[in-house]
């Protein structure tokens, strides 16, 4: 009940700056559309309902530390005294990684596939991107890459718990390549260059994995 109004109060304060918000995601679209050219809507309300969604992503978000204060309320009571101490950097490293991968995503990937989308704009053919495809595009690809940014902390513990060793995750490198390969094309955009641009990333990811499991067998 408290996360739920966490959530309505940072929605209503967000919608009164989602136009900039929706600006600063926008932006590196943007930065490579041709000249006098803008993104369109082609639904009556749908710059409306486009802020709307904005407002309550960004509100999601403003609300995360009380939301995770209450899944710590619910599910701690029924930990075990060294279970407990894994939370607060298990919760703190997840945070910093998934906010890591989007900046990534932000920073990196989205100038090198926007302008790579854009350069199919010519005289016969013109990009009219709408508010609606670009805010579901865009926020599939941060929620993607910043899920893939958790895996260092997903191999850790498998390793704290036993389940996979180093010599197991580094026996199993090339097919963690082919698979990094794979989960990029599924979670990406269907174009080459953002696909490689998750799936070295993921490779590095996997490597830092293994230095974090090697770490943990030595305690």
């Amino acid at each position: 009940m408290i996360s739920s109004w966490a959530v309505g109060a940072c929605f209503v304060a967000s919608y009164s700056f989602a136009k900039d918000i929706f600006a600063l995601l926008t932006l590196p679209l943007v930065k490579v559309m041709p000249d006098q050219s803008s993104m369109i809507f082609t639904g009556l309300a749908e710059g409306f309902f486009t802020y709307l969604k904005v407002s309550f992503l960004t509100g999601i978000l403003l609300a995360s530390p009380v939301i995770f204060y209450q899944l710590w309320a619910f599910i701690s009571p029924g930990l075990y005294s060294n279970e407990k101490k894994y939370m607060f950097p298990f919760t703190f490293f997840s945070v910093i990684f998934f906010v890591g991968g989007a900046l990534f995503g932000y920073f990196v990937v989205f100038p090198f596939a926007f302008e790579f989308f854009m350069s199919f704009n010519n005289d016969q053919i013109m990009a009219l991107p709408s508010l609606k495809e670009y805010l579901a595009f865009s926020t599939k690809l941060l929620l993607a890459f910043g899920m893939a940014f958790e895996l260092p902390i997903f191999i850790f513990f498998l390793a704290k718990l036993g389940i996979v060793t180093v010599e197991g995750l580094a026996r199993n490198r090339k097919y963690f390549l082919v698979g990094a390969f794979i989960a990029a094309a599924i979670l990406t955009p269907p174009d080459v260059v953002t696909q490689i641009l998750m799936a070295i990333p993921l490779m590095l990811l996997y490597e830092l994995g293994i230095i974090a499991a090697r770490l943990t067998a030595k305690k």
